[in-house]
């Protein structure tokens, strides 16, 4: 899908706008250094993440992802913007494209690349589980890796999902579980699993916000020269 001139100038400006901000961000990530040294032919992963975290997320990531994006246009501009932090889109959704994109991101998975999917999204509610990562983790034979985020000084647009634009100078936290492998059994029952993975991520949340804290506790100590 072609956007018009206006959505395209609207989208480089804003993120010129977003790595002048990024520049004044302090962030401290947990738990990936594992997945960036990964050898050439090591198994991907499938990350989930909160729909309202992925500015954050995205902006501390860096590793090369595929992330689920919606077939609507909405999903075209969110595919560009995607581009711009060097991840790539595969569209379709729960509701629309479900298959195909499943079917693709599947794909993705089994030729080596990550694949990311907002596991509330794109309507939510905010922080359920929808079972579609789980069962694409299963199908490519990959580990699903949970991605948290807390930041100390936020902008929460008044959406669904609570979108998160950190401050200035804010303070980014950004914990990245334990590879969590599923069997047979442990897909098919997707509901209760779903709970189970969203208790994990609400956990990885206060653990994250707990670095946070500690984080911010060190700097305040830190003597000054």
């Amino acid at each position: 899908m072609n956007l018009d001139w206006r959505t395209r100038l609207t989208i480089n400006a804003g993120w010129w706008v977003l790595r002048v901000l990024g520049w004044t961000w302090r962030s401290r990530v947990a738990g990936r250094d594992a997945l960036v040294r990964r050898a050439p032919g090591t198994d991907a992963v499938v990350y989930t993440l909160w729909h309202g975290q992925m500015l954050p997320v995205l902006w501390s990531h860096h590793v090369r992802t595929g992330v689920l994006v919606s077939e609507h246009r909405d999903g075209e501009i969110i595919t560009r913007i995607l581009e711009k932090f060097g991840m790539f889109g595969v569209r379709g959704s729960s509701s629309r494209g479900g298959t195909r994109a499943l079917l693709e991101a599947v794909q993705v998975v089994r030729e080596g690349t990550d694949m990311a999917f907002t596991p509330d999204g794109p309507r939510g509610p905010r922080h359920s589980f929808a079972p579609g990562a789980l069962i694409l983790a299963h199908r490519a034979k990959v580990p699903i890796v949970t991605i948290t985020a807390h930041v100390d000084r936020v902008w929460r647009l008044r959406s669904w999902d609570g979108f998160e634009i950190p401050k200035p100078f804010a303070r980014i936290s950004v914990l990245y579980g334990e590879p969590r492998s599923l069997s047979e059994g442990e897909v098919r029952d997707a509901a209760n699993r779903s709970d189970e993975f969203a208790g994990h991520m609400q956990a990885d949340l206060e653990r994250a916000a707990a670095l946070a804290s500690t984080l911010a506790n060190a700097h305040a100590n830190a003597p000054t020269r």
